[in-house]
């Protein structure tokens, strides 16, 4: 990369094999050493990350961000007390996959589009097209339009609403795609 520093460095995944106190004097080093000037974690348990935040703020290098997945078919981080837990400790939180790999949009309303992840089967399955699945879609397409958004907007908004998230990390396959999810 050749820098002296990045702003922030995230610990991306938790590790249970690696003792939890290990991994964060790791990240204070990162910090002391001015290699980093803030760090994240992201997609840790909230035990390990009640103990992270506790743990940081002793050695004065506070927990600036949470990365998480969260949108209306994972709703985890709010289901199991991370956001919350987030919001009462000062931690941002950003929210990732907020259309859910493309689930929350209307691209798989009419088939799988030949060059869409779905019709690859790497990462998005066709079996979570379901009629059930389909049937929620078209309940969520038609709330939009009384909004005058698109499914893709009301999902980014649903997460964006959400008490405690700080910044949704959006993709976008098309500019088109990204114009369309910033009107919300």
């Amino acid at each position: 990369m050749k820098l002296e520093y990045v702003d922030l460095f995230y610990s991306h995944r938790f590790d249970p094999n690696t003792p939890v106190e290990e991994t964060l004097q790791a990240l204070v080093d990162i910090v002391r050493q001015g290699k980093a000037l803030y760090v994240g974690i992201s997609n840790w348990p909230l035990e390990p990350l009640r103990q992270a935040v506790a743990y940081l703020r002793e050695r004065d290098v506070p927990l600036l961000i949470y990365q998480g997945k969260l949108n209306m078919l994972n709703r985890e981080p709010v289901e199991n007390g991370i956001l919350d837990f987030c919001r009462e400790q000062g931690v941002g939180f950003i929210a990732y996959s907020p259309l859910a790999q493309g689930l929350l949009t209307d691209r798989y309303l009419d088939g799988i589009p030949a060059d869409s992840r779905m019709a690859k089967e790497h990462f998005l399955k066709s079996e979570r097209r379901t009629p059930e699945f389909l049937e929620y879609l078209r309940s969520l397409q038609a709330q939009a339009q009384v909004q005058g958004r698109t499914i893709a907007q009301e999902a980014l908004s649903w997460v964006l609403n959400q008490a405690g998230v700080t910044s949704v990390i959006v993709g976008a396959s098309s500019v088109e795609q990204l114009a369309n999810n910033l009107q919300i």
